[in-house]
């Protein structure tokens, strides 16, 4: 089973549409049996609280539910507990690896790394463009699954 934790600051728009993103696309390739993804926040801003209305209807909008997710803060656990662990920006990334104690396994990776890029994942907290989001999220998704179904 491959365990992949998505990671942003305050885990309600970035890191949950990816965490659904790629829930839906393992899904739909039937190997939801050998996946387990979640996303956490590097931040305690918004903790319990849950995905932003605009993340939730913009998932809503390609048949994805997210119905149930709260956010919660990224652990050191976290590190053991996943295989992969992966930021939307750099500064997550710093964070992430801070947080975590560093990044001996090499674990900790940015999502659009996974589609050959070293852009970030557009943040919709700021520009309210959560379409832009969406599609990061989809293409770092389905080439991040891609990868890991040539590894197997």
């Amino acid at each position: 089973m491959k365990k992949i934790l998505f990671v942003c600051h305050g885990n309600i728009c970035r890191s949950p549409m990816a965490e659904f993103v790629m829930k839906h696309l393992v899904e739909e390739a039937g190997l939801s049996h050998d996946f387990e993804i979640a996303s956490a926040a590097t931040s305690t801003e918004e903790i319990g609280n849950p995905v932003y209305p605009p993340a939730r209807r913009k998932l809503a909008e390609h048949g994805i539910s997210c119905e149930g997710k709260t956010s919660r803060q990224l652990r050191k656990s976290d590190y053991d507990n996943y295989d992969l662990l992966i930021g939307m920006d750099e500064w997550n990334r710093r964070n992430m690896t801070r947080m975590l104690g560093g990044d001996p396994e090499r674990k900790i990776y940015l999502l659009l790394e996974f589609i050959g890029s070293n852009r970030e994942v557009a943040d919709p907290w700021y520009t309210g463009d959560f379409e832009a989001t969406w599609q990061d999220c989809l293409s770092g998704c389905k080439a991040l699954l891609k990868q890991l179904m040539q590894e197997y």
